[in-house]
């Protein structure tokens, strides 16, 4: 079973990138490789629980088990050591990405408080792909408020085939992506 925007994404918005940018071959059209969610968990060296929790949280918002994350080498001024767990991450592709992406447009981003669009003109790099930050993971419906220690903020990375900054947006916009009006 195809989700709702892979399925749009085959048939109108191919189409539209294109007729946009004069594409030849359908193969050269911008597509979504992966999407990858991160929490940074500082406390984690400290507290196993508070990333337990953390991972707990990311996999409910998900749906896929998320991989501990640890310190590629120690900082002192943070008081973290090489080999510390200090985050949490999940890779998301295919059908499990696009419904992760529908439930982030419509129902997660229009939550956020004073909600005025995504700023456009940052998150972009030059390999074509665009990165998010949130600060807290309470937006999410699936994560009960009650068990809500602490607000924990997460990094949202769109991988992308596109080679341009306008590409990624374009595509992006295609999705409906609520883009902040210049």
């Amino acid at each position: 079973m195809q989700t709702r925007l892979y399925k749009m994404y085959k048939e109108s918005i191919t189409a539209e990138l294109k007729e946009k940018f004069g594409y030849k071959n359908i193969h050269q059209v911008p597509a979504l490789k992966k999407i990858v969610v991160n929490m940074g968990v500082g406390e984690g060296a400290k507290s196993l629980e508070v990333l337990e929790k953390a991972m707990e949280e990311l996999s409910a918002i998900t749906g896929q088990q998320p991989v501990m994350l640890r310190a590629k080498k120690s900082i002192a001024n943070f008081k973290i050591r090489r080999g510390d767990p200090v985050g949490c991450k999940v890779t998301l592709r295919r059908d499990k990405m696009y419904e992760f992406l529908d439930r982030l447009i419509n129902v997660a981003l229009p939550r956020v408080r004073d909600f005025q669009g995504i700023p456009s003109n940052k998150g972009f790099d030059s390999g074509g792909n665009y990165t998010l930050g949130l600060k807290e993971q309470t937006i999410f419906p699936e994560v009960n408020l009650d068990k809500v220690k602490r607000a924990q903020g997460m990094d949202i990375s769109f991988v992308t085939t596109a080679s341009s900054r306008d590409e990624v947006h374009a595509l992006l916009s295609a999705f409906n992506f609520p883009f902040r009006r210049k």
